[in-house]
């Protein structure tokens, strides 16, 4: 389990992960972190881009699941109307839930990749999963809090895209 909180792949938002670019990286199952990856904090009902993003990576046959930290009720409920295998509770950035969503899914974990909007979650879960880590650009940052994680999360992100440019 490599300790890294250097994600592999930086998008600005989720849309920008094709299937074609998933193909390209050998990504079989991508697994979506909820909160503020495919929608915001303050609200349950996915964008207009997200909603198409949806619907494509259906048509395209690529399979997605969210493995998310929440313990509410919001995350099932999003997950049951767009037919998505959802695992709550992940305590991300343990590695558990993750490697419990790619067994269940039949999927070796070098196999998957995780589209998370946090590096001391998402990117380190998934490095420590031996998951490909796909940092997101947060949808909103509302809160202090937020702000303030985002902040501390920038040195990762400069290295990381400074990594990915050579």
């Amino acid at each position: 389990m490599p300790f890294s909180l250097l994600p592999k792949t930086i998008v600005p938002a989720l849309p920008d992960l094709t299937p074609r670019k998933l193909g390209l990286m050998g990504v079989q199952v991508l697994m979506l972190d909820f909160d503020n990856t495919v929608v915001p904090y303050t609200n349950d009902l996915p964008s207009p881009a997200i909603r198409a993003w949806l619907r494509t990576m259906d048509r395209a046959g690529v399979q997605l699941c969210v493995v998310s930290n929440s313990k509410k009720d919001r995350v099932k409920q999003f997950c049951a109307q767009w037919n998505l295998p959802c695992y709550t509770h992940c305590r991300k950035p343990s590695t558990r839930g993750l490697q419990q969503a790619a067994q269940s899914l039949g999927v070796r974990p070098e196999d998957c990749a995780l589209a998370g909007d946090q590096i001391f979650t998402d990117t380190l879960a998934a490095n420590r999963a031996g998951m490909r880590s796909i940092l997101v650009k947060p949808i909103h940052l509302h809160t202090p809090w937020l702000w303030l994680r985002h902040l501390l999360e920038q040195p990762f992100i400069f290295i990381a895209k400074r990594r990915n440019a050579l």
